[in-house]
């Protein structure tokens, strides 16, 4: 009998537990939207995103625009993007090199990923810093890098990895490398589809036998750790249905009790539904509390992009003060790298991320698991504190907008002179200059006694209060420290 009563005691309580964090989602975004997003994305700070796919063989646009939208500006004869490119440019370029026959599905069969090493790449992101990885599933073209038969369901060809260029599955390995390397290994799929004759004609065919089976058999096969959709644009929700798909994959997939999920759903989800916000190339920077992630390129690319010039490729220094800035707004940075065809990352972005995990091997402290303190901010007093971060005739936030915000001050514009960040245990603040004898901050009074450290220097640091604003006294700058010029991180334990 007693044994009896203990297992029913034990039955009740693991049943009471189970009930209660399997909650069960409805098919409207109100009940959707309540679902807690995972914690660790928030945490996490930093990603690296990677655009791969059949586009990486031209691998070219011109700079300033998107490479992997290569078969749009093909086919349509336009074309946007920074520097006023033109709308001939592809077209031209696909008759001189590949000739007036050739089509863009050809571009599938030399997508070979011949030096593909996914355990190459789980290594480079690991030592960068990155938390999490998140790897182009399916483009708007349609390839999918999986072994996936709704690719070829209305196109009666095959248009899939295994069948088409590679010849294999490009994703399983992925997924494995990443998780080895202690990574979050999340997919990107685009809902829509360039080209796809059933897209073309409005047909919910689209949606019913292609859109929803695939994904669900993207998730079933993988369970990944995230899910960036997008291509939603087009569409509002009585078509896509995402809604149903999004109750599913919260109440029944493999990977339902971790899952995070973005705001790229139907026309007019962004910054109202989903599990995090997202921003590209911040042409709408974020200051909310809701968890959200700017993505942007290296350079201004997200497909690798064979006429970007070092002149276009963001500077290790824009890249760390980038990331500065978003975490102090309570963002992420999820910075895209662009492996060529054959799988390999090219070697100019592979040390803009080793430079970026350098700096964040001192400095990680300030960065991960820290969340927006009361202001994000110091700004200088002199100056409109109002940047337009996009030029006139652009799409896209060119880098050095950080460095005109912080190290060289614009007309009648003032400068961030800290970023702040706190955590549990201290406030920090993010200095993008190295503060000479002294450094003033102002929205931070810590009580008499508090510790005052700079990250990489081992030395208690002096301060002093001085009316409502506090100077901590530098030490002797000394060569032999493991700092990064790019930015210097100081605690203010509470």
């Amino acid at each position: 009998m007693k044994k009896a009563i203990i297992l029913l005691l034990a039955v009740f309580f693991v049943g009471s537990h189970t009930s209660f964090a399997q909650k069960q989602y409805e098919d409207n975004w109100e009940s959707l939207d309540s679902r807690p997003t995972p914690e660790w994305f928030a945490n996490s700070k930093f990603g690296i995103f990677i655009h791969w796919g059949p586009y990486s063989v031209p691998a070219y646009s011109p700079a300033g625009t998107y490479t992997e939208w290569y078969q749009q500006w093909w086919y349509s004869n336009s074309i946007f993007g920074n520097n006023n490119p033109d709308n001939k440019a592809i077209p031209e370029f696909q008759n001189k090199v590949y000739g007036e026959e050739s089509s863009y599905y050809d571009f599938g069969k030399l997508f070979k990923a011949e030096l593909y090493e996914p355990t190459e790449w789980a290594e480079l992101f690991k030592a960068a810093g990155a938390k999490y990885v998140i790897l182009t599933s399916k483009h708007h073209d349609g390839y999918a890098l999986w072994p996936n038969e709704h690719a070829q369901d209305a196109r009666h060809f095959p248009w899939n990895a295994a069948k088409v260029g590679a010849k294999r599955d490009l994703l399983a390995p992925y997924m494995e490398a990443m998780r080895n390397a202690g990574l979050k290994a999340g997919l990107y799929y685009s809902l829509y589809e360039w080209y796809h004759p059933w897209y073309q004609m409005g047909s919910e065919k689209f949606v019913d036998e292609h859109y929803h089976p695939q994904f669900k058999d993207l998730v079933n096969r993988y369970k990944p750790d995230l899910i960036y959709a997008d291509g939603e644009w087009e569409k509002d929700d009585s078509y896509w249905k995402s809604n149903e798909l999004i109750q599913w994959l919260f109440n029944d997939s493999p990977c339902k009790d971790y899952v995070v999920i973005n705001d790229r759903w139907f026309n007019g989800s962004r910054h109202k539904h989903g599990g995090y916000f997202t921003t590209e190339y911040l042409r709408e920077p974020l200051d909310i509390p809701t968890a959200w992630e700017e993505i942007r390129g290296i350079g201004l690319s997200f497909g690798y992009n064979r006429d970007e010039d070092l002149s276009d490729y963001a500077t290790a220094k824009e890249l760390v003060l980038m990331l500065c800035d978003i975490v102090s707004m309570g963002g992420n940075l999820c910075l895209n790298v662009g492996p060529s065809a054959d799988g390999k990352i090219p070697v100019i972005q592979q040390q803009r991320l080793m430079e970026i995990g350098a700096w964040l091997k001192v400095n990680g402290e300030a960065i991960y698991g820290s969340h927006k303190y009361k202001t994000s901010w110091q700004w200088s007093e002199d100056g409109d504190r109002n940047f337009k971060l996009i030029k006139d005739g652009d799409s896209y936030t060119t880098a050095d907008y950080i460095i005109k915000q912080t190290l060289e001050q614009q007309p009648e514009k003032a400068v961030k002179e800290l970023f702040f960040t706190e955590n549990d245990e201290a406030v920090f603040a993010i200095s993008p200059k190295w503060p000479g004898e002294k450094l003033v901050v102002k929205a931070i009074n810590p009580k008499a006694g508090s510790k005052v450290t700079m990250l990489g220097v081992s030395a208690k640091l002096n301060w002093k209060q001085k009316g409502k604003n506090i100077e901590i006294e530098m030490p002797v700058y000394n060569p032999e420290w493991e700092i990064s010029e790019y930015a210097y991180s100081f605690k203010i334990e509470k």
